[in-house]
Parts: structure tokens; C-alpha cells; sequence
């Protein structure tokens, strides 16, 4: 008997019925006020047998078909687009395949985050705190890293999951994080001159839970830097950031994922700021990367998205401020910006974990190259 579910941290599924080898499922959007795309099961007693699943609402399959883990999620591969036909997908389970898990994208949660952390336990530049807990009791992390003995005399603020769906952004933050960690020049210098404070899961609760998280009711974690916040994991940024920074933060980089499909979509690429400095800062600190990137995936400044072209318009921030904005304001803040890092392709290069944690390695590059040329 095929077995559906999603009760595992990160999983999302409702499992409509199930005929022979054909599964029917949708994905629940039970946080958000419209159609969103964020799925991931697991199936089990599937051994020896080919199984279409289709989804029976909104077409929520990616560029490069589902992601696939045979290891309990901690390696991923794309299933590829010859295994789909419209709005389902097939795949044939191994005689020996106890387990098998599906996804929209490459997942990413605490016991990945764990390991990340438990990799670099012994460095004296790595320190894991708490930010707050959520309203459902979970530690929302705040890590530091580089030169954590007040001294630095530069410092950045890097945040993820805004949008708990948004996944693939937290491997390119571990490989941003593990080369200001390293033993090269690259992470030497980040150890001497720079604090990062990195808040790796702002939207906790729905990274654990599976939930979509863009435009979340009432409002969207990335609105809520704005009056009173509705959501205690923001508030306790808008409080703890300040007294951290000592106004010496000079970039602020929230990292997010676009939509499902679309050329805007499938390009890594920054949210043009409404401010003309910080959008020649954001420019500026494009042409960097650009010139740096070694590992793989293909970054453009000319990809970067300006304020007032397609949905990045005054409309589409009016239900509040987001956290790039917010930072912005922040004294000695040079540049706050929103980079966006596509779920399956990044042109026509398909993303990995690997891919990613290496451009993550890139942002670092640039960074350095930012912060050395910064006033």
C-alpha cells in the first residue's frame, strides 16, 4: 500500500486520494491569501513500482521537475522534466526504496542548519545565539561570525527565509558563511575586519511547520518592519539589530527566492531600491560580483530588477516595509538589499546545493571587494 504524508519538519501535503499507482495531491496553503507553489512529501511502500502523482490544483511543478532525496533529505537531484507531463510526475521507486522524498525545491531546515553548525563547533568565529522564540516556543538563531570581540569595524546583517518556502538562498548563506570561516585569505580577512550577524530563519515556525509563508495573513513577515510589528521574530530585529550594529553597519543583504517560472525568475538577481544612493550602491556592489564569481552560476548586474519596473512597484510595498528598506535607514547603512536566487535554474544552468553554497562563497568575494572600497 502507497503511503503519502507530510509529518516531518518542512513537510506540506494534502493528500487527496490514492488509485492503484496513480497518487492525487495538492499542496496546502493554509498561511497565505492567495495560490502559492510550496510543496514536499514522502512516500513510502512504493518499492519495485512506477507512481504518477498529480497535482489537482495549480500547476506547482518547477523548471526542472521535483527535487528527489533518497537519504532523508540531505542530498537532493532534480527528478528532470522528461518525468513530467503537465501537472503530474512520474518515478519509478527501486526494488530496495524503503523512503522516498519529494519536493517543489531542495528543502532546507533545522537538522540542516544543525549540521552546518555542528561542522564549525569548535571555531572560535562562530557563535550561535538566540534572536527570540517563536510563538509556538522554537529558538529563532542569531549567529555571529568573522571578529566577534566588539572590535570589528565593519559589520553586515545577513537574513533568510522571510518567506519560509524560499529554501534555496540557505545553502548559498552556508557557503557564504563558511568562507568567512576559512583558513584562506578571503576568510582570514573576514576574521580580522568583519562581524556578520546572520539570522538564518526569521520565519521559524513556518520553516518547521511547511508552510508557504509569502504573503502570509495578516501580513507577510517581509512587510512587518513597519508600526507594530505583527510578528515577534521581526520586532526582535528591529530591537536587537540596532544595539548590535553600534552604527557601524554598513550592509544589510536579505536573501530570498523569486517565483516558480518567468526570465526575471530564473536569474539571480537584486530588488532595485526606491532610494537612488542605495540603488547605486546596489549597482556598485553588482559590478563587484560580477567581476568575482567563480563558482558556477551566472550572475548579471544587468539581470537586477529596478524600482518601478514589473511588480517591483510603490504598489506592491504598500501593506508595509520590508526589512532591506527598513535597514536602510539604519545609521552608517550603505547599502540594503534584496537578492533574489532562483528555486531550479539559474539561466539555463540548474541549480544543486553544491552550486549554491558556491556562490554563496562569491558573495563573500564580493563583499570583501565591497567593504575594503566603502567610505
Amino acid at each position: 500500500m502507497i503511503l503519502v504524508d507530510c509529518d516531518f519538519p518542512g513537510g506540506n501535503v494534502v493528500t487527496e486520494r490514492v488509485n492503484g499507482d496513480d497518487v492525487f495531491v495538492r499542496q496546502d496553503i493554509r498561511d497565505t491569501d492567495r495560490d502559492w507553489f510550496y510543496w514536499y512529501f514522502r512516500v513510502r511502500g512504493a518499492a519495485g513500482r512506477t507512481v504518477r502523482f498529480h497535482f489537482t490544483g495549480s500547476n506547482v511543478i518547477g523548471t526542472r521537475g521535483p527535487g528527489v532525496s533518497e537519504d532523508d533529505g540531505v542530498t537532493w537531484r532534480w527528478l528532470g522534466v522528461d518525468a513530467v507531463d503537465g501537472q503530474s510526475f512520474a518515478y519509478v521507486f527501486a526494488n530496495d526504496a524503503d523512503e522516498v522524498l519529494f519536493s517543489f525545491g531542495m528543502p532546507y531546515v533545522q537538522a540542516d542548519l544543525d549540521r552546518f553548525l555542528a561542522s564549525h563547533r569548535d571555531s572560535d568565529y562562530l557563535v550561535a545565539e538566540t534572536l527570540c522564540q517563536t510563538r509556538k516556543g522554537r529558538d529563532v538563531e542569531m549567529l555571529r561570525v568573522g571578529r566577534l570581540d566588539g572590535v570589528a569595524d565593519l559589520r553586515v546583517l545577513m537574513t533568510a527565509r522571510h518567506h519560509c518556502c524560499e529554501m534555496m538562498p540557505s545553502y548559498m548563506l552556508e557557503g557564504t558563511m563558511a568562507t568567512m570561516l576559512g583558513e584562506d585569505d578571503l576568510g582570514r580577512w573576514f576574521k580580522d575586519r568583519v562581524e556578520c550577524l546572520v539570522i538564518p530563519f526569521v520565519d521559524k515556525d513556518g520553516v518547521e511547520d511547511g508552510d508557504q509563508g509569502k504573503n502570509r495573513a495578516p501580513r507577510d513577515h517581509n512587510r512587518d518592519y513597519v508600526g507594530k510589528s505583527v510578528h515577534v521574530e521581526p520586532a526582535a530585529i528591529r530591537e536587537r539589530v540596532p544595539e548590535w550594529s553600534e552604527a557601524r553597519l554598513k550592509a544589510a543583504i536579505d536573501l530570498h527566492c523569486p517565483y516558480i517560472r518567468g526570465n526575471q525568475h530564473e536569474m539571480i538577481h537584486q530588488v532595485g531600491a526606491e532610494s537612488e544612493a542605495n540603488w547605486q550602491e546596489q549597482m556598485r556592489f553588482s559590478r563587484i560580483l560580477e567581476e568575482v564569481q567563480t563558482g558556477g552560476l551566472p550572475y548579471h548586474a544587468a539581470d537586477n530588477l529596478p524600482f518601478g519596473e514589473a511588480w517591483n512597484t510603490p504598489e506592491n510595498y504598500a501593506a508595509g516595509k520590508s526589512v532591506s528598506r527598513w535597514a536602510s535607514e539604519l545609521p552608517g547603512v550603505q547599502l540594503a538589499t534584496s537578492i533574489e536566487f532562483p528555486y531550479a535554474n539559474v539561466r539555463d544552468v540548474d541549480t544543486s546545493q553544491e552550486l549554491a553554497r558556491a556562490f554563496g562563497r562569491d558573495l563573500a568575494a564580493a563583499l570583501k571587494a565591497y567593504l575594503e572600497t566603502t567610505v
